[in-house]
């Protein structure tokens, strides 16, 4: 029964029984739709409690303006007119499956010597329908497969008795090259033909095992009768339909008819993947993406979906197997396995659930990322995408072991094997900016005679007069004003560009600030780490060439076994000897046993 609206503070006169509540706004939009064992407790639940529900639900309460509700008999019809009021009416605080493709069908058409077909098109009265397939491929084979077992026709002549006495029709191709035995000539008859279909339906339905036998008993009765040729044939039908079920995923024909959901989530979004199993075999398999609103629980969130699921692939199973309680209503047995095949078949579908949010995640941050890239372009008043970055950073300290690398972004993301560390070759001193000049110089340089394709944006980590470096090197190449160019200033993050003495900022939350200043800081750790590693070397080296008799080769032995001079000064004599020989052991092992 359903009564007029009422105000939100007349709430404490719904029903106690189990049924639908209805949420509108001061517009009068249906903005959510609920279930509940009581009606009344359930929505006394979201003000009662209102200071402990997350945020969404707090700005739903804030729209509510009215209140409607309809009684069910049970909670599982409530969960149905849930189903339905929420698919007709699609309101935005619910959730919300995304999914609006429309799968194939197989069809046996409703006439004389029925055709079977693929369709997208779900019309009752129009035949028997089979599926939907979330594999396209999949559905082929099966296909493939009817009519390499029987003679089913492909044309779409009406058949009916008049036409066939009258002979209307000649037989096609299809009846010279064994595909069809004429029943538009009358050669074969209806009940003939109709066993034939009954046989595909079996396969159809997944009772494979039924056709296998069918097979088997015809060859065993031919070989009694001498009838060879044709007991060879029912054996190639048989290893057919045998090779077909190894293709197929097969589970265990002990496991027959149940439905298997599984669900995992990632934020406001859940991924629920579901599976039919007939008479040991999975003949459908289908993953979805699904947009919680309110952060509801895994198991409502199921139930829900399940509930669409089942009624779109038309399963009437008893049983079901979930990693998440599903809450479908008497006669339906749903079981959470621990153990055993049904928790093989559980960790299946759960491994397609993580494997369809893995690729879903993975396009999003890519789609993201190309999102930054373009706004890239626009911040810097690109021509093109910066789909390929190189940034470059100087590190020595008072002039010491001065170093500089180079970092490489491809599509956003590091590409670190195209990374590269420099040795200051031509400047001493600390020159950062004929350092910058030597580096960039040196890096298109060998791209130019080797080939290599150049960046669309180059990054300086500094300011202006590391940024006028940067830009002779290019000059002397030729390619100044070839490849876009920019300096990052760290104290106020300004943006340089060339011949321009007055910067750009970019706002400070945008995604393309973010993302220059990760290629920044990136280049900076890449510098400072080598710069690092070349100062403990030359520490290292100066140290054992100043003892008396240890000369460069000995040392350079020594720092490509054992890299650091903690190492050398616990090594033994014998694993000193092994290196630089005995005299020069003794040597070394003194100097450390006086320091």
């Amino acid at each position: 029964m359903q009564v007029p609206k009422l105000k939100v503070e007349q709430r404490n006169i719904l029903p106690q029984q189990p049924g639908v509540y209805k949420f509108y706004n001061k517009e009068d939009q249906l903005i959510y739709v609920g279930k509940a064992k009581s009606i009344r407790k359930r929505v006394a639940s979201y003000f009662i409690h209102s200071n402990q529900l997350n945020r969404k639900t707090k700005k739903l309460i804030s729209e509510i303006e009215a209140i409607a509700y309809t009684i069910a008999d049970t909670e599982f019809d409530a969960l149905l007119l849930e189903n339905n009021l929420i698919k007709e009416n699609q309101p935005k605080y619910n959730i919300l499956l995304k999914d609006d493709k429309t799968f194939p069908y197989i069809c046996i058409i409703n006439e004389r010597f029925p055709r079977i077909i693929s369709t997208r098109k779900f019309i009752t009265s129009f035949g028997e329908y089979f599926g939907p397939f979330s594999s396209v491929s999949a559905m082929k084979n099966v296909l493939e497969l009817i009519r390499k077992l029987y003679t089913i026709r492909t044309c779409k002549l009406s058949l009916t008795p008049k036409n066939i006495k009258e002979h209307k029709f000649k037989v096609c191709l299809e009846y010279h090259i064994g595909n069809c035995q004429g029943p538009c000539e009358g050669l074969q008859s209806e009940k003939d033909y109709d066993s034939d279909i009954d046989q595909a339906r079996n396969i159809l339905k997944g009772n494979l095992a039924v056709v296998k036998n069918y097979f088997k008993d015809n060859m065993l009765a031919a070989s009694q009768e001498l009838e060879f040729e044709k007991a060879q044939l029912f054996k190639e039908k048989l290893a057919l339909l045998e090779k077909f079920q190894i293709r197929s995923t097969i589970v265990n024909p002990k496991l027959s008819e149940l439905d298997v959901f599984s669900i995992v989530t990632e934020k406001q979004t859940a991924f629920i993947n579901y599976m039919q199993v007939n008479n040991g075999a999975i003949t459908l398999a289908k993953t979805i993406e699904v947009k919680k609103k309110l952060d509801e629980a895994n198991d409502e969130v199921l139930t829900l979906i399940a509930v669409e699921l089942r009624e779109q692939h038309h399963s009437s199973h008893k049983e079901i197997i979930s990693n998440e309680p599903v809450h479908l209503g008497e006669g339906i047995i749903n079981t959470i396995p621990k153990i055993g095949d049904k928790r093989k078949l559980l960790e299946l579908s759960l491994k397609n659930s993580l494997e369809y949010k893995k690729e879903k995640l993975t396009y999003s941050g890519q789609k993201k990322q190309n999102e930054t890239l373009v706004q890239l372009k626009m911040d810097l008043r690109l021509t093109n995408i910066p789909e390929h970055i190189e940034c470059f950073d100087n590190s020595n300290l008072q002039g010491t072991n001065p170093v500089a690398s180079m970092v490489c972004f491809k599509n956003g993301k590091p590409s670190k094997k195209d990374y590269r560390h420099f040795n200051i070759k031509t400047v001493v001193g600390p020159d950062d900016f004929a350092s910058m000049k030597e580096i960039v110089h040196r890096r298109y340089r060998r791209l130019l005679n080797e080939d290599l394709p150049l960046p669309q944006l180059i990054v300086i980590d500094g300011g202006k007069g590391q940024l006028s470096s940067a830009c002779e090197a290019l000059k002397s190449l030729d390619l100044y004003g070839k490849i876009p160019i920019v300096g990052i200033a760290k104290r106020l993050e300004e943006i340089y560009f060339p011949e321009d003495s007055i910067p750009v900022h970019i706002n400070k939350k945008s995604p393309s600030l973010l993302l220059l200043q990760r290629v920044r800081d990136e280049a900076h750790r890449f510098a400072i780490t080598f710069h690092r590693q070349k100062r403990s070397i030359n520490t290292f080296q100066t140290e054992l060439e100043k003892i008396p008799g240890i000369g460069k080769n000995s040392t350079d032995k020594l720092l490509k076994e054992y890299k650091s001079i903690t190492k050398i000064k616990k090594l033994s004599l014998d694993d000193l000897t092994k290196i630089v020989g005995n005299q020069k052991a003794h040597i070394i092992l003194d100097h450390f046993n006086k320091s």
